[in-house]
């Protein structure tokens, strides 16, 4: 009897360890494909490289938590996208950000050169969008989701995403019209 026990234990172990091999194989497979891209979108959310960072590690470990409940790898960026998104959020719940006067700190007008400039205008022109509309285009331009992909992530109606995407580009048109006509240059 005992040496039945031991042939057991040695192939419960052997398949415990062979599970842990596949699933380590997968996860690394999965950062190694997606943490560009998470990196990307935590960065443009966040505006910080040291907390984007920290985002997509915390996603990678939420991500190694719950591998095992992933029945389709077709949806695994979106599921990590998700995850990124929540944690985000997750980050305001635990902490108060601290508040910084805008009068303490001087913005520079000075670029090197205009394509840098029209860059930073973008970026800001994007920042200032209302969330409903900002989400999805950062959704669509950073990660390149789909609209269908985009509607599953916000629990939306596609036609909604689609109407979101549409009048947040048109909103960025409008504003950076706005603004070239208020400098006298036009730019095309």
């Amino acid at each position: 009897m005992n040496l039945f026990t031991n042939r057991r234990n040695k192939k419960d172990t052997s398949s415990v360890f062979l599970n842990m091999n596949r699933k380590q194989k997968r996860y690394e497979s999965l950062v190694h494909i997606y943490s560009p891209d998470l990196y990307r979108y935590a960065y443009w959310i966040c505006r910080d490289p040291d907390i984007a960072q920290d985002l997509v590690q915390e996603t990678c470990l939420r991500a190694w938590k719950s591998l095992d409940t992933l029945l389709d790898d077709k949806s695994v960026k979106g599921w990590l996208f998700t995850i990124l998104r929540r944690e985000n959020a997750r980050r305001f719940e635990r902490k108060q950000l601290p508040l910084v006067d805008i009068d303490d700190h001087e913005v520079s007008d000075q670029y090197d050169s205009t394509k840098k400039m029209e860059s930073e205008l973008l970026l800001r022109k994007i920042a200032l969008l209302g969330n409903e509309y900002k989400e999805p285009l950062l959704l669509q331009l950073i990660a390149g989701f789909t609209a269908e992909e985009i509607a599953v992530q916000l629990d939306l109606n596609k036609n909604t995403v689609l109407t979101r995407l549409f009048r947040a580009k048109n909103l960025l048109k409008s504003s950076l019209t706005t603004v070239t006509k208020e400098n006298g240059e036009a730019h095309g």
